[in-house]
């Protein structure tokens, strides 16, 4: 990941959690700019781990666009959706 394909904004948050939520520029909007893809974050009130978790949530969305099936996500999907799977037979075939 290049940080000159990267444009990053603070913006006032938004939401639940009082005040302080609402007049800190503690949310972080990250903006993939050869992709166009717009990754926002407000997790916590920390500056500092909103930016480490955008640029994780884009790290993986990135990785998803260009890997597909092969992605990281996708394979841990698909290793849920198989366990659930085998679950359900098995249960089927105990109480059939």
């Amino acid at each position: 990941l290049n940080d000159n394909d990267l444009e990053e904004k603070f913006v006032k948050g938004s939401g639940n959690g009082g005040q302080k939520i609402n007049k800190t520029n503690n949310r972080v909007q990250l903006r993939h700019l050869p992709s166009g893809i717009i990754i926002e974050c407000q997790e916590t009130r920390s500056l500092e781990q909103n930016r480490k978790i955008a640029r994780k949530r884009l790290i993986a969305k990135l990785d998803e666009l260009h890997n597909g099936d092969q992605s990281k996500i996708a394979k841990k999907l698909d290793k849920v959706r198989k366990r659930k799977s085998r679950k359900r037979q098995k249960t089927k075939k105990k109480y059939t």
